[in-house]
């Protein structure tokens, strides 16, 4: 049970809130932050009201149910009726349960997704490329915007390691538990004799950092040019344009050659490690809150496997929920994709309500 002090106390915010939007003399800046505190709680307060009603209407039905004065069919209303108040308020427990979950800060913010090939060699490049262009499709049918910051690619198409930044609404809530070790078996098509292979990519998914959530200071940078080098040690151009940018204190270390220029080489190099960063400084915090971390799903171990993608029998598999999808194509056009997101994001769910 929700103590009920904690739902009267929402629905005395969500009061308070309408009555300072509709004021006249409301700073600008704090309109802003209060309307999408009252739009958050907008969208729970029914629930709340109907959970802190529950107590009094279960009352009044049980009142009549047990005065033997009344007809056969009131008291058959009032049973339905209870059964059905009964069940709205499971249902709306559980709703403010997830409301009142702490939020993870990170959630709303853009992501940067990296992808490197893992064993397998060129069969392992050729299915990094692949999950790169499965997040291709579904940015694009979600209308989220990619930017590509690095690639490296490998002989017949493959991708050794690629580095996008993707921006939209709530990027980082949606992708996070992309991060581990995807795995495909497949008969790769080098295979003459039709044995299937298994191959693996990683994926990372990281929160995108702003200045404001992670301070790098100057002093603690190291920051190295040098010629940008293409396939076969041929030089890409015939300035210093490459940048290698190394953070002291952690030994975090970045390169970043795509461009010609060395400032944008090292305005994305700095976007990377700021991003890795503030990862880092996420894990010590959730390890020093959960000493059971690895239990939970997401925990963003990049060693931990998590799918396999099975050409032969048609079928994705995420390990962590035991779901299997058997639209293995579909799934790599993007149209599957949030069957699998939807089923991880509601199991978390659980894990962290079952943990309260």
């Amino acid at each position: 049970m929700i103590p009920l002090k904690t739902i009267e106390d929402l629905i005395s915010k969500h009061s308070i809130l309408e009555k300072d939007l509709s004021s006249v003399e409301i700073d600008k800046k704090l309109f802003a932050e209060k309307s999408k505190e009252y739009s958050d709680l907008s969208q729970i307060i029914e629930n709340a009201k109907q959970y802190a009603s529950f107590e009094n209407d279960k009352k009044e039905l049980e009142k009549i149910l047990n005065d033997k004065n009344n007809d056969e069919e009131l008291m058959n209303m009032a049973k339905l009726e209870l059964l059905e108040l009964k069940s709205e308020f499971e249902k709306n427990e559980k709703k403010l349960k997830l409301f009142l979950l702490p939020k993870d800060e990170a959630d709303k913010k853009n992501a940067i997704i990296e992808i490197r090939a893992g064993t397998g060699g060129l069969e392992a490049s050729l299915f990094a490329a692949d999950l790169f262009k499965m997040y291709e499709k579904v940015s694009f049918k979600k209308k989220w915007i990619l930017e590509l910051i690095s690639i490296s690619k490998s002989e017949a198409g493959g991708l050794k390691e690629v580095i996008a930044l993707i921006k939209g609404n709530n990027i980082y809530s949606t992708l996070k538990y992309e991060s581990g070790v995807h795995r495909v078996q497949r008969v790769p098509d080098t295979e003459t004799q039709g044995r299937v292979h298994t191959s693996a990519a990683t994926v990372a998914v990281l929160p995108e950092a702003e200045e404001v959530d992670i301070k790098i200071k100057d002093s603690d940078l190291r920051i190295d040019v040098f010629r940008s080098g293409g396939p076969g040690g041929q030089s890409v151009n015939t300035t210093d344009s490459a940048v290698r940018i190394t953070h002291i204190p952690t030994g975090l270390s970045v390169s970043q050659q795509d461009e010609k220029s060395q400032h944008k080489n090292k305005a994305k190099g700095l976007k990377i490690l700021r991003a890795r960063l503030y990862e880092m400084e996420r894990s010590r915090i959730d390890q020093e809150r959960s000493r059971d971390r690895k239990s939970k799903i997401g925990t963003g171990d990049r060693s931990e496997r998590i799918r396999t993608y099975n050409f032969p029998q048609g079928r994705v598999t995420d390990h962590r929920i035991n779901l299997t999808i058997h639209r293995l194509e579909e799934f790599l056009e993007g149209e599957a994709f949030d069957e699998m997101i939807e089923s991880l994001t509601l199991q978390a769910q659980e894990e962290s309500l079952s943990s309260l």
